[in-house]
């Protein structure tokens, strides 16, 4: 198979030849001008300078990153050419000196014969098609020279020749079958027999490199298998290797001729398909395959007297010649696979120009955050909680990012990049720290409140340092008088993480009086039974349930039924998002407690807080700031 490693094989032997002929040819134009034979000598070196000018040529044109199919295979045709050529002029020079036996240069041009030979079956191992012939053009007029002798050590010598001959070809298949079998461990993946990465990426850089000549375009298909590591943790990783080589057949079964499968590693696997000439046609073609292979991988599967069922989500990318890195339409299709999770799964999706807008600004924005703290860029806002009485009992401190590039970033688009990138955990800890010193300036200034909120995420919540970083934090600004005012607001995604832990950590924290509010109630993942495991003392209304509350009767009785069920829990409650009086009028009637929202006041920075508190009469229930 040729890859690129043979390529660069076949292209390093070229200064080899020129090398090996040059300077030997020296020593026969010096012999032939000894031995007045110069004049053949001296034309049969004029055709090695010319075949090495050639071989230059060939060698200073190869680039395996840039060349096309086309190309490359035409590099390799002249290439073949080229090896040809020298060993049929050795072969020559042999007939030339052979003859001249009063000089005894026969001794010579045998030795020179044998040694080409030798090298041939050597340098030329790793393909059939230069090997062999070269091997024969070498020994048949060797073996023809002795047969001729007439004596009957000639008639050994030429036996003798017949038998390296077939040792020569012996050696070189052996070192042939030795470099393809390693070659194909290098390139295929041993479970499923499919392509491997390294392969993929250098059929993908010469597709592009195709595409770009050709103006044409082709299709990538990323699979990534849903929910694969729940069979591999339930039933074991032999059923889920039988899992892995029953999808192989399936794709096999399903993907055009034409395309190439391969595994990346893991459960995911990716397929270049045919070349089109329209861009819109490969689309639709592309997202026909995808919808066959999602068809097909969603049958049943029997392995092992167990009844399998999963399903895929799939990202296409759009292959041109556009690019000249093969990775980035690897990149745009994992994209896009992600965008199918995100969306529930089982599905196909088609990297786009919004999707692409969307990475780069994510990537800036994540090449931005990592100097934002340094830069004092990061700063904290403070939204009003109040009781049925209109009084401020309460603030939940919100992070928020002004960056002099992008201008004033949500958090919804920077907190989830913190959380990917890691970069929350020191993040987490600014917004402790900021917090725990506005809560000790405002009781030391007597803005008395009774809660404060502080949103946590679940990657700093679990991580290891959380609750000593806490502790430090405490000591240092809080104390006693202060820490039971904390309350900690985490996500209902809480539960998909390792709830034992969660609970363990709760269960910490609250040993020194922080109270726990569950965000965003009624959204996510929350079953009664989690919700009573974990040590709440609030529950939050999410904003979307009140912003419903005058248009649709399912979100009232899902408003009713929180408040009703944080009572029976005797849990507190807050309802965020309250924009009107009548959300506020429904909530008061189905006696709900503390409230949050722009009907009160925006989230306001520290100054604009203390303003707020100072100057809000109880009693009022609402005072819009200007």
């Amino acid at each position: 198979m040729r890859d690129k490693r043979f390529y660069d094989f076949v292209h390093r032997q070229i200064p080899v030849f020129i090398t090996l002929s040059l300077f030997p040819g020296l020593g026969y134009l010096f012999l032939g001008w000894l031995n007045d034979i110069f004049t053949p000598a001296f034309v049969w070196y004029l055709l090695v300078i010319a075949g090495s000018i050639w071989g230059t040529y060939l060698y200073r044109d190869f680039d395996f990153d840039t060349m096309s199919d086309y190309r490359r295979n035409r590099w390799y045709r002249h290439c073949t050419w080229f090896f040809y050529t020298f060993f049929l002029l050795w072969a020559l020079i042999f007939l030339v000196y052979v003859g001249q036996d009063a000089a005894k240069l026969h001794y010579i041009a045998i030795f020179t014969e044998i040694g080409a030979s030798v090298v041939a079956s050597s340098l030329l191992s790793s393909d059939r098609r230069l090997y062999r012939p070269t091997i024969f053009i070498l020994m048949v007029p060797l073996i023809v020279y002795f047969f001729l002798i007439g004596e009957w050590y000639g008639y050994v010598l030429a036996l003798f020749a017949c038998t390296l001959t077939w040792v020569l070809l012996y050696a070189a298949n052996s070192s042939h079958q030795l470099l393809m079998q390693a070659t194909h461990q290098a390139t295929h993946d041993a479970l499923t027999g499919l392509h491997n990465r390294q392969f993929f990426i250098e059929h993908l850089q010469k597709r592009m490199n195709t595409l770009a000549e050709s103006g044409q375009f082709s299709f990538l298909l990323l699979i990534d298998l849903d929910h694969f590591k729940t069979v591999n943790d339930s039933l074991g990783h032999d059923v889920g290797d039988q899992l892995l080589q029953n999808v192989v057949l399936r794709l096999r079964q399903r993907v055009p001729d034409g395309c190439v499968i391969a595994r990346l590693g893991g459960d995911e696997f990716i397929i270049t398909g045919r070349n089109f000439a329209e861009r819109k046609v490969c689309e639709r073609d592309a997202l026909e395959v995808s919808e066959q292979l999602i068809a097909r991988l969603k049958e049943p599967y029997v392995i092992d007297q167990h009844h399998l069922y999963i399903s895929a989500s799939i990202g296409v990318s759009i292959i041109s010649g556009l690019s000249i890195n093969a990775n980035s339409f690897i990149k745009e299709a994992d994209i896009a696979m992600y965008e199918v999770k995100a969306k529930g799964r089982d599905g196909v999706f088609m990297f786009n120009e919004e999707m692409s807008d969307r990475v780069d600004k994510h990537l800036e924005i994540e090449r931005l955050l990592h100097f934002a703290l340094a830069n004092q860029e990061i700063t904290l806002h403070y939204q009003p909680q109040l009781d049925r009485e209109g009084r401020v009992i309460g603030a939940e401190s919100l992070v928020r990012w002004n960056n002099p590039e992008l201008g004033p970033i949500s958090p919804t688009q920077f907190i989830p990049i913190a959380e990917q990138t890691g970069l929350i955990i020191e993040l987490g800890n600014h917004i402790l720290e900021t917090g725990f010193k506005t809560l000790r300036a405002w009781h030391d200034e007597g803005i008395e409140l009774d809660q404060f909120s502080i949103n946590i995420s679940m990657r700093q919540f679990t991580h290891h340092t959380f609750v000593v970083q806490v502790e430090k934090l405490v000591q240092r600004y809080l104390g006693a008088d202060l820490i039971h005012k904390l309350i900690f607001e985490i996500t209902e995604s809480i539960v998909a993480e390792d709830i034992n832990r969660v609970i363990l950590v709760m269960n910490q924290l609250k040993a020194y009086g922080i109270r726990f509010s569950m965000d965003d109630f009624g959204t996510g993942y929350s079953s009664l039974s989690n919700l009573n495991k974990l040590p709440l003392d609030e529950v939050k209304i999410d904003r979307s349930f009140v912003n419903a509350l005058a248009l649709n009767e399912g979100d009232r009785a899902m408003v009713v039924t929180i408040l009703n069920m944080a009572s029976i829990l005797k849990l507190n409650i807050v309802a965020e998002g309250v924009e009107t009086a009548e959300q506020l009028d429904f909530l008061l009637r189905h006696d709900c407690r503390i409230f949050q929202g722009y009907f009160y006041s925006e989230p306001l920075p520290k100054e604009g807080f203390e303003h707020f508190y100072r100057n809000r009469k109880p009693g009022l229930q609402a005072a819009r700031p200007g």
